[in-house]
C-alpha cells in the first residue's frame, strides 16, 4: 500500500520552477516527483534522515 500523500499548494518562482522541471525531465521523474527527491536529499544533507518514500524505495528495486 502506498504511502499517504499530504497535498498543500506551493508557490514557486516561474524561473525556479522552469529549473525544476527541466531536471525533473532529464531524470524522467515528475516536478512533484522531482521537489520531493530534492527535498529528501537536502535533509540528508543536513543529518536528518526523512521516512521512507515507499514509491522511490519500490522503484529502486
Amino acid at each position: 500500500m502506498p504511502a499517504e500523500k499530504k497535498p498543500f499548494a506551493l508557490r514557486l518562482d516561474a524561473g525556479l520552477y522552469a529549473t525544476i522541471a527541466r531536471l525533473a525531465g532529464v531524470e524522467l521523474r515528475s516536478v512533484n516527483g522531482q521537489i520531493e527527491y530534492l527535498l529528501r536529499e537536502a535533509l540528508r544533507a543536513r543529518g536528518v534522515s526523512p521516512p521512507a518514500d515507499e514509491d522511490t524505495e519500490s522503484a529502486a528495486r
